[in-house]
């Protein structure tokens, strides 16, 4: 689906080409990224903070400001991904780019709420000074005095994604992602900036954003955990699902004009399911085409001329 995106579609749109798209997927990453650090904002109150910068409801202040940071960072890695600007080098990420990551998201928060054992060396942006606790199933990041080495190292393994491996590549960005996780370089907002960084590098290497889900917080946190034991593929697994996800609810049907064949998830919408998509075309009453491997295809005017037509039926 990636390669029909560059090669048929032309890649991912641009924020100018395509608002509405990186808007939804941007309303969607700042909600459930948040909530599954126990943000209690639900979607609407994200909507109307990020696009109107209205504080809507009675939730804590500090909610509100940490959607408000995420909301800016993921605005910043978006934009970075896909107009790079001083920030960018001949790597694929750079040190500098975690700091701002991290500062950008933790600034408002830490504004109204700062890490109580914070010292001022660990403000938003700088690495932690402190040891980290064991957490729950084993895992116990590094002493800080071994962070810088063991970032530069991350760094090294991140930018070596574009190499040949035998490794799936969706494996490969979970242990990525799992290991920032292990190191915890920030004494807060790890999960958070983590996956901010996921996102900036799937997007640089054209993929589209993934958003692990709210709902799948328990999922997500006992893949991380068998990550920590040398069983990647489970993240890897969510992260595959979440970017198809994405590609297919919000990138593929805003760029495809009206008569691009598409797979039919591409074309699901709030009016028809992919699944009731797939029985009219298994029956025949949906014009589609069937791939060798067995995907169904249509096109945006075939599904429009289909819901006309059984609207008409009796």
């Amino acid at each position: 689906m990636v390669r029909e995106l560059k090669e048929k579609l032309g890649g991912l749109p641009s924020p100018a080409e395509a608002e509405d798209i990186w808007s939804d997927i941007w309303h969607q990453e700042a909600h459930n990224s948040t909530a599954i650090e126990g943000n209690t904002l639900v979607l609407a109150e994200v909507e109307r903070l990020l696009e109107e910068g209205r504080a809507v409801g009675a939730k804590p202040l500090r909610d509100y400001m940490e959607v408000k940071g995420y909301g800016d960072a993921a605005k910043w890695v978006y934009g970075q991904a896909l107009e790079p600007g001083e920030w960018s080098s001949d790597e694929l990420i750079s040190l500098q780019e975690i700091r701002e990551v991290h500062f950008t998201a933790m600034t408002p928060v830490w504004t109204v709420e700062p890490h109580p054992h914070a010292t001022a060396a660990e403000s938003p942006g700088n690495f932690r000074r402190h040891e980290i606790a064991q957490f729950p199933g084993g895992m116990k990041p590094p002493p800080w005095t071994t962070l810088d080495p063991e970032i530069h190292e991350w760094l090294q393994g991140v930018n070596r994604l574009t190499a040949e491996s035998e490794q799936p590549f969706a494996e490969r960005l979970a242990v990525l992602h799992n290991k920032f996780e292990q190191i915890h370089p920030f004494l807060d907002g790890n999960g958070r900036t983590g996956r901010l960084i996921l996102n900036l590098v799937l997007c640089r290497l054209g993929y589209p954003p993934a958003i692990i889900y709210k709902r799948d917080r328990d999922r997500y946190l006992s893949a991380m955990r068998k990550a920590d034991n040398g069983e990647p593929g489970p993240v890897g697994e969510l992260i595959a699902r979440s970017v198809t996800t994405n590609l297919y609810r919000f990138v593929m049907p805003a760029v495809a004009g009206p008569v691009k064949l598409l797979p039919l998830p591409a074309l699901a919408s709030k009016k028809i399911s992919e699944n009731a998509l797939r029985v009219a075309a298994t029956r025949g009453r949906l014009r589609a085409i069937k791939d060798q491997d067995g995907t169904w295809r249509s096109s945006k005017k075939w599904v429009s001329e289909y819901l006309s037509s059984k609207h008409k039926r009796v």
